[in-house]
C-alpha cells in the first residue's frame, strides 16, 4: 500500500493506493472508509481488493481540519448529498481514470458511512457499486438511485440501524430495473466486514466482525465486479 496525494476541487488530500501485482491495465475501485475513519483496517481491505486484480484508492474523508469537525461536516454533506465529501470521492474516481494502469472502468465500495456514499454516488459515473451495510439507507432512496449503476449490497440481519434495509433496497432496485445482488447475512451485524477495536462489546450491540459473512460478501462483490467492470477476478 502507498499513501499518495490526489487533487480535489477543495485542494489536495491524502489517499491510500493499492496496486495489483503484474501488468495492467486493471479496473479501479474507489473505497470509502467507515465512520471510524482512515484506520489500519483500510489497508487490509485495499490489499484484498488489489489481490483480486483491481486498483484500490481510498480517499481520506477526514483529511481537512480537526477530526470532530470533519466527521460532522462529512455526515452533513452525506445527508444533503452535496459538498466537499462527495467531490472528494468523485476526485478519487477521476484520479483512477487518469492512471495509465487503469482500464477505464471504475467501481465504488463503501463501509458503514462509506456504504451510504456508495449508494448516493452510484449514478455518478461508476460501473458498479458495492455498499457494505450502508445503513441507514439514504433518504428518498428511489430518487437517489435514479440512473444508478449495478449494485451488489451486503447487510447483516443483526444490524440495529439496518432493519429492513435489504428488502427496501431490493424493492427499489427491482422497481427501477437496476441490476442488483442484495443479501443480508443471518448472525451478522453492522461492521461485519471491518476488524475494528472492541469486538466483544461491539457484538453485544449488534456490530462486529463476522468472518463467514465477510468471505461470502467479498466473493459476491468480486464476481459482480468481474461481470460489470470487465475482469473475472473472484477471490
Amino acid at each position: 500500500m502507498t499513501t499518495i496525494e490526489i487533487d480535489t476541487p477543495a485542494g489536495p488530500i491524502d489517499a491510500l493506493l493499492g496496486v495489483p501485482q503484474g501488468e495492467g491495465p486493471w479496473p479501479g475501485v474507489v473505497v470509502v472508509h467507515d465512520a471510524i475513519g482512515y484506520a489500519p483496517d483500510n489497508a487490509s481491505i485495499s490489499e484484498r481488493i488489489a489481490r483480486a486484480g483491481y486498483l484500490a484508492l481510498t480517499p481520506n474523508m477526514y483529511a481537512r481540519g480537526g477530526r470532530a469537525r470533519c466527521i460532522i461536516r462529512v455526515f452533513r454533506e452525506l445527508l444533503t448529498k452535496r459538498g466537499r465529501a462527495l467531490d472528494d470521492v468523485l476526485a478519487a474516481r477521476d484520479h483512477l481514470l487518469a492512471m495509465p494502469e487503469c482500464s477505464g472502468r471504475v467501481g465504488i465500495a463503501g463501509f458503514c458511512m462509506g456504504g451510504q456514499f456508495a449508494l448516493v454516488l452510484s449514478p455518478k459515473g461508476f460501473g458498479a457499486s458495492a455498499p457494505f451495510y450502508g445503513t441507514p439507507l439514504p433518504r428518498n432512496l428511489s430518487e437517489t438511485l435514479d440512473g444508478a449503476c449495478p449494485i451488489v449490497a451486503s447487510f447483516g440481519n443483526r444490524d440495529p440501524v439496518g432493519i429492513g434495509a435489504a428488502s427496501r433496497l431490493r424493492e427499489v432496485a427491482a422497481a427501477k430495473r437496476i441490476s442488483a445482488d442484495i443479501k443480508s447475512y443471518p448472525g451478522a451485524g453492522h461492521s461485519f466486514a471491518n476488524k475494528l477495536p472492541g469486538q466483544p462489546l461491539m457484538r453485544i450491540t449488534g456490530f462486529g466482525y463476522h468472518a463467514a459473512a465477510t468471505e461470502d460478501a467479498w466473493r459476491r462483490v468480486f464476481a459482480f465486479f468481474g461481470q460489470h467492470l470487465g475482469t473475472e477476478a473472484t477471490t
